[in-house]
C-alpha cells in the first residue's frame, strides 16, 4: 500500500477513535465563540483561540485545541522549566499537536491515562512526550 494512503487511513481511524473527546472539545469551543473566541485549523486540530474559561495556556480535547492566547505560534515554557526554573520554551501549537496525536492513539482512554500519570505536572509522561515532540518534531508517544 502507498505510504501516503496508509497515513491517511491511520489518520482517519485515529480521528474516529478520538471523536468522543473531539465532541466534548467542540461543545466547549462553540460556547467560547459566544465570548469572542476565534476558530481556525492548525496543528491537526480545530483551534479556538481567545478561549476564556481558564487563565492561560491550552487544553487539547481530541482534535480540538482550546487556547487562551491569540496564536499557537506563541512560546511557552516546557513543563520541566516551569517546575524547576529555566527558560527553555517550545511552540505551544507543537506541544498541543502531540496531545492531538496522543488522543488519536488512545481515544477515550487518553484522559484516564493522562490523570493516572499525574495530570498537569512535569512528572506526567504525556507532558514530557509533548515537550519532547515540541522540541524535536518527534517522540510524541509517551511510552518510549
Amino acid at each position: 500500500m502507498n505510504p501516503l494512503w496508509k497515513n491517511r487511513i491511520l489518520f482517519a481511524l485515529g480521528s474516529l477513535w478520538a471523536l468522543p473527546m473531539t465532541a466534548v472539545g467542540l461543545v466547549f469551543g462553540a460556547g467560547s465563540l459566544l465570548l469572542g473566541a476565534r476558530v481556525s485549523f492548525s496543528d491537526a486540530a480545530l483551534v479556538f483561540s481567545g478561549f476564556r474559561f481558564f487563565s492561560h495556556g491550552a487544553l487539547t480535547l481530541g482534535q480540538v485545541i482550546l487556547h487562551t492566547g491569540s496564536s499557537l505560534d506563541e512560546p511557552t515554557l516546557t513543563y520541566h522549566c516551569a517546575a524547576f526554573g529555566g527558560d527553555e520554551c517550545v511552540r505551544i501549537g507543537s506541544h498541543e499537536r502531540a496531545h492531538v496525536y496522543q488522543t488519536m492513539a488512545f481515544g477515550v482512554l487518553f484522559l484516564p491515562l493522562y490523570f493516572l500519570h499525574g495530570g498537569i505536572s512535569h512528572k506526567n509522561r504525556f507532558e514530557q512526550a509533548a515537550d519532547r515532540y515540541a522540541r524535536t518534531g518527534s517522540g510524541w508517544w509517551p511510552y518510549g
